[in-house]
């Protein structure tokens, strides 16, 4: 039964039959007037208006609905050209302060380094009067309260603190052989 069978108004009856010359995108279409407008309005147009004036009525309430239709999707792109674009901006705003955190805590980092406290030492000449042990002693408790961590560094900084014959027999030793101080 089509929407235009109108079984509780005896003096129309509408059928898709009655209207043969309609396609059936037209039929379709005085459907959906039906629902919107009411069967009783489309029934009396339909009955008020000729062949031609039907099919350019039932036209000009498509071309309504294509109008409203893209009227919604200008609407939506609309809408989400405006989501995208604040997306945009809160990634971007996001980006910026993870940016500025990660700047601060590198900021941080160097400067909650302990600050190192610099030792003198006695230099090791290797004459006999010099303790070779007391000099590892000193030379330890520098390398500690400086924070050199590194062993190449810790053997430079050792190597630093000779003098007179040890530092020519250490350089001597370097020289024939590049890593005979690996580390201390």
């Amino acid at each position: 039964m089509n929407m235009l069978d109108a079984d509780d108004d005896q003096s129309f009856h509408a059928t898709r039959d009655g209207y043969s010359h309609l396609s059936d995108v037209e039929w379709d279409a005085v459907e959906r007037m039906g629902s919107t407008m009411g069967i009783h309005a489309v029934s009396v147009m339909l009955e008020a208006l000729n062949r031609d004036a039907q099919h350019a009525t039932i036209a000009k309430f498509i071309q309504n609905e294509l109008d409203a239709e893209r009227e919604k999707v200008a609407l939506l792109h609309q809408q989400g050209s405006q989501q995208s674009e604040l997306l945009r901006e809160q990634v971007s705003q996001q980006f910026e302060l993870l940016r500025q955190q990660q700047a601060a805590a590198g900021e941080s980092m160097h400067s909650r380094r302990p600050e190192t406290l610099k030792i003198d030492i006695s230099k090791y000449r290797g004459v006999e009067e010099d303790s070779l042990l007391r000099w590892f002693v000193e030379l330890d408790d520098a390398i500690r309260a400086r924070r050199i961590d590194d062993g190449d560094m810790q053997v430079a900084f050792a190597q630093s603190n000779l003098a007179g014959r040890a530092k020519t027999w250490a350089l001597g030793l370097k020289l024939h052989d590049p890593y005979a101080f690996g580390s201390l």
